[in-house]
């Protein structure tokens, strides 16, 4: 069975968890469910929260890309 995982460049990537890790550090909820022992282990570090929202494909980010003219 074939797996429906979106495929991204390195620089959307970035973009997004970037862009996640920005909301996070201002206080926006985890979208993971992350228990006190994993917090501390990553240091409740923003980005590495929002990577693993983005391994989980759980990020409130979509892309847009533009179509190419005709």
């Amino acid at each position: 069975m074939a797996e429906n995982k979106k495929v991204y460049s390195k620089y959307e990537k970035a973009r997004m968890i970037g862009s996640r890790a920005l909301q996070i550090s201002q206080g926006a909820p985890f979208l993971v469910k992350l228990s006190e022992k994993e917090l501390r282990a990553i240091k409740y570090n923003p980005i590495e929260i929002a990577t693993l929202e983005f391994d989980q494909e759980l990020l409130p980010i979509t892309v847009k890309r533009p179509l190419p003219k005709q």
